[in-house]
């Protein structure tokens, strides 16, 4: 980017993925309306292998701009990158926001207006997959579950995920399908959010 004579755009590297949280903020707007100290939970969530933090960090880093409360949902040995905690608690106070972090997933999903399951690797155990393995072996319900989606704001609180998604593995079917799924009008946005990009570059 430092040397490019043309707009740089990410479309997804290990550590971000810009692009998909443009879509995430676009489509938080559109269901909460005003955002600011509504409650948005990162969560953690079991996969059969570990996955990049891109999405997790750039879709706590979306709810940070609108100032919402963030609350990262993970078990012990899944913390972010350090610097990426440090970047959303800096931008989610600088927007009337806040973050804190747990390991207890239904005391987070509480009262939550926003659920964003997601799976990544363990940043201690990155190139050791029989460490990762086995430091996952026992979180398995670290899903997203009707009853959990039943104790979010009102019970109305909206899901999220990137897709695609293992169906009754990070998000269970009557979730992905019920009345708090968001996941299609997201991936609808990922368009409409990524034109307006290349309107605003192009100029």
């Amino acid at each position: 980017a430092r040397f490019a004579t043309v707009p740089v755009i990410n479309l997804e590297s290990s550590r971000r993925h810009p692009c998909q949280g443009l879509a995430d903020a676009l489509t938080m707007r559109e269901h909460l309306g005003d955002t600011v100290g509504r409650k948005f939970v990162l969560s953690w969530a079991w996969h059969p292998k570990p996955l990049p933090t891109a999405v997790p960090a750039s879709a706590a880093i979306a709810a940070a701009h609108l100032g919402m409360e963030v609350v990262i949902a993970r078990p012990e040995g899944y913390d972010l990158d350090p610097d990426d905690t440090a970047a959303i608690e800096k931008l989610a106070s600088g927007r009337g926001g806040s973050l804190s972090i747990t390991d207890d997933i239904d005391a987070a999903i509480e009262g939550a207006h926003v659920v964003y399951p997601k799976s990544w690797g363990s940043l201690r155990h990155f190139g050791d997959p029989d460490a990762e393995r086995a430091l996952r072996a026992d979180k398995r319900d670290w899903r997203l579950t009707a009853d959990r989606m039943r104790a979010t704001a009102g019970g109305k609180g909206i899901a999220m995920h990137c897709l695609p998604v293992r169906r009754n593995v990070e998000i269970d079917a009557e979730v992905l399908d019920g009345p708090w799924s968001a996941v299609i009008d997201q991936a609808e946005n990922r368009l409409h959010a990524q034109r307006a990009l290349l309107l605003e570059v192009m100029r």
